[in-house]
């Protein structure tokens, strides 16, 4: 891959090499512009590194704050382990909680849903092209994913959702009882009381989701354009053209896009837009296959305890659900030694691969959507950032919109729904 950016007559220069961005340079590029991708990491490293390998074209209901008083009881005493807080991060973030526990209500929730239906259904779709055209095919399965349950109120409630979710948007889905679990994974132990499982048929799941950057990333350069690891420390617009301040040197380009994640805060801040972005920090954590620890045949997402046990290319990967925390907190084990403990009860586990977790955060907004589409205040900028736990389904959809928007093509569904002007105040 190209580590050199030649900055002559760039039209446009992509910030953040990770999928959003990676997607969103390959969607530029197919349109005939001359695109520049930039991150302070390889493509794949950062947020796009960390996760279960989803693209999950079941997850058709955004993640909400639970408004049930036993939810809301159960999570108060902070010892769940699908999630977690520091108690000192509370104030700072109180009112981008009460915003997402409003946003979250049955009515809003299911306008956020609507709004979110055009960028799901179209993710398959969009990413199958740049995993045929970059050779990314041995890392991708078409199995979907199981859903398991330790609770018989819980598996039954679960499988009534189900049902209605396939028949209200047309998903494949298969309820297995405690049998049929097990001989979709035959490894799952039979000394522990599992009821049964809801296996979501639609989505793809990969081997490794940095990988599968990085491969899209070189599809980019190998189609002639540029990628170079540095760090942008400021952007500023003279006239048309817009500078991207680098250790070396500036970058110039008549478009910007902003597309680092949780990293867009300060450079968005910088140019005036305060928009609430929180990060929900994640984990992961691998461990070695062998004849007797085996990789599950499916990613197996324990709901309740807010895991996912996947099999992936370093070897068995468990992710953590989500931790809210300072942005300068340091990483804190408690979740992931919980989650582990549970998911030794029914899986054989083997040794750690890593001497320590890797932590990720993941960008999110209260209302659940991303930001796609124009900066409100500026001419030539451009943002794509905040897809919370949807980031590696997103990502080449989201690039698509996006880039209709920048050419002027009719876009295939209404942005409005993501633009950054809910979050922004009109200048006087």
């Amino acid at each position: 891959m190209s580590n050199t950016l030649s900055t002559s007559a760039l039209d446009v220069l992509v910030l953040g090499a990770g999928i959003l961005g990676v997607s969103t340079a390959l969607h530029l590029q197919q349109r005939g512009l001359r695109v520049g991708l930039i991150d302070k990491q390889a493509p794949g490293q950062g947020t796009s590194f960390g996760n279960a390998g989803l693209i999950e074209r079941a997850s058709v209901i955004p993640y909400a704050f639970p408004h049930s008083p036993a939810a809301l009881l159960r999570y108060a005493g902070n010892s769940q382990p699908d999630v977690r807080f520091q108690w000192k991060a509370l104030p700072a973030l109180a009112p981008w909680l009460f915003r997402y526990w409003k946003e979250s209500s049955p009515k809003r929730l299911a306008f956020a849903a609507n709004d979110m239906l055009p960028l799901i259904e179209r993710c398959i779709t969009e990413h199958a092209p740049f995993i045929r055209d970059s050779n990314q095919q041995h890392r991708i399965s078409e199995k979907g994913w199981i859903d398991i349950y330790r609770d018989q109120q819980a598996f039954a409630s679960a499988a009534v959702q189900a049902k209605r979710l396939s028949q209200q948007y047309g998903l494949q889905v298969q309820v297995l009882n405690a049998t049929a679990m097990r001989s979709s994974e035959p490894a799952l132990a039979t000394t522990h009381n599992l009821v049964g499982g809801i296996h979501w048929l639609d989505p793809w799941t990969v081997s490794s989701p940095g990988a599968l950057v990085q491969g899209y990333a070189e599809l980019f350069t190998q189609r002639g354009g540029s990628f170079i690891q540095d760090h942008v420390h400021a952007l500023a617009q003279q006239d048309s053209v817009w500078a991207a301040t680098t250790t070396q040197g500036a970058i110039s380009a008549k478009q910007v896009v902003i597309a680092l994640g949780p990293d867009a805060t300060p450079l968005c801040q910088s140019l005036g837009y305060r928009i609430p972005l929180v990060h929900k920090r994640g984990y992961h954590l691998h461990f070695t296959p062998s004849d007797d620890t085996p990789a599950p045949e499916h990613p197996l997402c324990d709901s309740q305890a807010g895991f996912v046990l996947a099999s992936m290319e370093q070897g068995v990967r468990l992710t953590t659900g989500v931790e809210l925390a300072s942005p300068d907190a340091a990483p804190n084990p408690v979740q992931l030694r919980e989650a582990e403990r549970i998911a030794r009860q029914y899986w054989p586990l083997g040794n750690a691969v890593e001497a320590e977790p890797w932590m990720g955060r993941r960008p999110c907004t209260p209302d659940m959507r991303p930001i796609i589409g124009p900066a409100p205040h500026h001419t030539g900028l451009w943002f794509n950032f905040g897809h919370a736990h949807h980031g590696l389904t997103l990502g080449p959809a989201s690039g698509r919109l996006l880039a209709e928007m920048m050419t002027g093509e009719i876009p295939f569904t209404d942005p409005a729904p993501y633009s950054a002007q809910r979050f922004i105040s009109p200048r006087n």
